[in-house]
C-alpha cells in the first residue's frame, strides 16, 4: 500500500501535460516496472492512439485485433507474456465510471506480477483515467492523442458538448457513439444524474456543417440551463423551445427525446419533441416504444409540452437511435430499423452497454448500400433496477463492463 500511495501522490502532483511521464517514472521506482504507455481510444473506437510528446509519433493499434485491444474491450486486465526473457505485459483498463478511455500497459518482471501488484496497478489505471479528465482542463495533449485523424469544425464542436460516451452506476450502464465520429454535425446526446434520478436526452439537430452544431449547441445549453434551473422535463422542454425559436424563428429547429428516471421506482417520464426513436430489448424480443409525438424544439413560437408517463424494470435494455440510423436504406429499399435492426439489437445483447453502439454502427455499415448522408446516433442502456446496499445482481455484473 506504501508503494500504491506513492505512486498516487506522483499523479496528483504532475502537471497535466506530465501525466504519463510521472506515473511511468512512479511505476519503475516502486514496483520495478520496466517500461510504461498510455494508448487512449480514438473518437470512432477503431484503434488505441499511443500518447507520445507528439501526436501520431507512433503507430496506433487496432481494438479489433490487438492484445490491447482484448483488455480494453473486456475491461479487464489482459496479461501477455513478451520476447523478452521474464517479463510480461499487463494491460490495464483505463476507465472512468464505465467511460473507457484506453489502456495502461506496464511491462514488469514475470515474478513481481503477483495478485496485489495486479490488483494495485489495475486501481491505479483507473486513477490516472481521472486525473486525466481534470488535465483535460488544461491541455489538448490526450484528446490530440484520440484522433486518427482531423477533427471538422463542427466535430470539435459536438464532441465537446458531450457529458462522455459511457457512464456507469449500480442502477444503469449507459453507452453512446456517433458517426461519422470525425465529421458529425448535428446528433448529439446528454445526461445528467442526482442520487435519486436520472435524465436523458437524445437529440438530432436539422442542417449539416457548422449550422448543424451551432444549432444543436444551442440547444443543449438551453436544455441544461432549464434542468439546472430545477424545473421538469416538459419544462425543459418548453425553455429550450423558447431559446430555439427566438435565435431561428422557426427556420431551424431541433428533434429531441427527453426522458427522466426516478432511480428507485424505474418510473420514467417522456417528452417526444421529434425523430429520435426507441427500441427496448426485453425477455429476448425487441419491440419499437411509441410515444405520444409533439413538435420539434423551436419550430414554433411557445409550444407546450407534456410529458407521459414510461415504466423500465429491471433487465431492460433500451436502444436510441437517430434517423441517420433506422431510416438508412439497404438497396433493395428497405429500410434498418424494419428488420436489420432488431437483428443487431439481439446480436449484441450479450456485450455490455459501452460496446454495443459501436456494435450497431457497425452492423449499420455493412448494411447501408451508400456511404452515409446524414449523422448516425446510438445510445444504450441497461437498466438494473436498485439493489439492496452493498449488493449487485449478475445482470449488473455482465453488463457493466
Amino acid at each position: 500500500m506504501t508503494n500504491f500511495l506513492a505512486v498516487e501522490r506522483a499523479l496528483r502532483t504532475a502537471a497535466p501535460h506530465d501525466l504519463l511521464r510521472s506515473i511511468r517514472a512512479a511505476l519503475i521506482e516502486h514496483y520495478h516496472a520496466i517500461e510504461v504507455d498510455l494508448l487512449m481510444a480514438d473518437y470512432s473506437l477503431t484503434v488505441l492512439q499511443p500518447v507520445t510528446a507528439l501526436p501520431h509519433t507512433a503507430e496506433p493499434l487496432p481494438v479489433q485485433a490487438s492484445s490491447q485491444g482484448r483488455a480494453f474491450g473486456s475491461q479487464e486486465p489482459y496479461e501477455q507474456s513478451t520476447a523478452q526473457d521474464g517479463a510480461v505485459d499487463l494491460h490495464l483498463p483505463v476507465t472512468v465510471r464505465g467511460d473507457r478511455m484506453g489502456i495502461l500497459t506496464v511491462r514488469m518482471p514475470e515474478d513481481a506480477c503477483t495478485q496485489q501488484t495486479v490488483g494495485e496497478l489495475t486501481d491505479l489505471a483507473e486513477l490516472l483515467g481521472h486525473e486525466i479528465v481534470v488535465a483535460e482542463r488544461d491541455t489538448d495533449l490526450y484528446l490530440q492523442a484520440r484522433r486518427a485523424s482531423r477533427l471538422t469544425l463542427a466535430a470539435e464542436m459536438q464532441w465537446q458538448l458531450l457529458p462522455a460516451r459511457a457512464c456507469a452506476r449500480p442502477e444503469y450502464a449507459i453507452g453512446a457513439q456517433l458517426e461519422p465520429a470525425y465529421d458529425i454535425h448535428g446528433d448529439n446526446f446528454d445526461w445528467s444524474t442526482t442520487a435519486e434520478t436520472l435524465t436523458l436526452t437524445v437529440t438530432n439537430g436539422m442542417g449539416e456543417g457548422i449550422e448543424a452544431s451551432l444549432l444543436t449547441n444551442l440547444a443543449i445549453n438551453a436544455l441544461r440551463n432549464a434542468r439546472r434551473a430545477g424545473v421538469d422535463i416538459a419544462d425543459q422542454a418548453a425553455l429550450a423551445d423558447q431559446a430555439v425559436y427566438g435565435q431561428y424563428r422557426g427556420h431551424q429547429y431541433v428533434s429531441t427525446l427527453l426522458l427522466s428516471f426516478e432511480l428507485a421506482t424505474g418510473r420514467g417520464r417522456v417528452v417526444d419533441a421529434g425523430s429520435p426513436r426507441l427500441w427496448r430489448y426485453r425477455d429476448r424480443s425487441v419491440e419499437r416504444v411509441e410515444f405520444d409525438a409533439q413538435l420539434p424544439l423551436g419550430m414554433i413560437e411557445e409550444s407546450d409540452y407534456t410529458a407521459q408517463d414510461f415504466q423500465v424494470l429491471p433487465g431492460d435494455r433500451l436502444i436510441f437511435a437517430s434517423d441517420g440510423v433506422y431510416a438508412a436504406t439497404h438497396e433493395g429499399g428497405e429500410t434498418y430499423s424494419e428488420r436489420a435492426l432488431a437483428r443487431a439489437i439481439h446480436a449484441t445483447s450479450l456485450l455490455p452497454a459501452a460496446a454495443v453502439p459501436r456494435a450497431i454502427l457497425q452492423e449499420l455499415a455493412v448494411y447501408r448500400d451508400t456511404d452515409p448522408d446524414d449523422d448516425a446516433l446510438v445510445l444504450c442502456m441497461d437498466w438494473f433496477g436498485r439493489a439492496l446496499p452493498g449488493l449487485t445482481t449478475p445482470l449488473q455484473r455482465r453488463r457493466a463492463g
